[in-house]
């Protein structure tokens, strides 16, 4: 195994937007969006795992190595340039007259398989693991417009000012309770 840190990011309202506005203006859209976050998500050195509609999977740490430390700060400020994207991307759409949309974002270290999985017809460059599902529960419980980090994360930032614990969570599929913490 690999440790790495994974970013889970979705949008939320984006199903009642696309309910609301038609397949058109939602992948007009959805191509800015993902532009956006793109741009963003290199600059921190992170490499875009897939695209799940309007979920993003980034990963830290693989294939180009860096320290854990390096690691969760780049995922870090990362999600804070993320978040600060989004403002832009409303901004440009609500001029259009489409609603604003939130995005939850969701960040853990840890272990993981990291290579080419697949068959012969088709092969992806991914991470499996705990880690990963862990951080994806995580966004799943995040307030929309906030990102949230595990408890390992918050310690790995080593600046207490740099998040706030929201309290302690049951995540499908998790044993036990998870403390979490929002990035300030």
């Amino acid at each position: 195994p690999t440790e790495i840190t994974v970013l889970f990011s979705d949008l939320s309202g984006f199903t009642r937007m696309s309910e609301e506005h038609g397949a058109e203006v939602v992948t007009e859209f959805l191509n800015h969006y993902l532009t956006a976050m793109n741009e963003t998500i290199f600059e921190h050195g992170g490499t875009i795992d897939k695209f799940i509609g309007d979920a993003i999977m980034v990963i830290f740490g693989a294939p180009k190595e860096m320290s854990r430390e390096n690691q969760v700060k780049n995922a870090c400020e990362c999600a804070s340039a993320m978040q600060a994207g989004m403002v832009a991307v409303n901004k440009h759409w609500q001029a259009q007259g489409i609603e604003e949309v939130a995005m939850r974002i969701g960040v853990h270290l840890g272990d993981a398989v990291v290579g080419n999985f697949g068959s012969e017809q088709r092969v992806d460059y991914t991470a499996i693991g705990p880690c990963v599902n862990l951080a994806s529960r995580i966004e799943s419980v995040c307030k929309p417009g906030e990102s949230y980090v595990s408890e390992l994360v918050s310690e790995l930032l080593g600046d207490p000012a740099q998040t706030e614990c929201v309290g302690d969570f049951d995540l499908k599929g998790i044993d036990g309770k998870t403390r979490l913490y929002r990035l300030a």
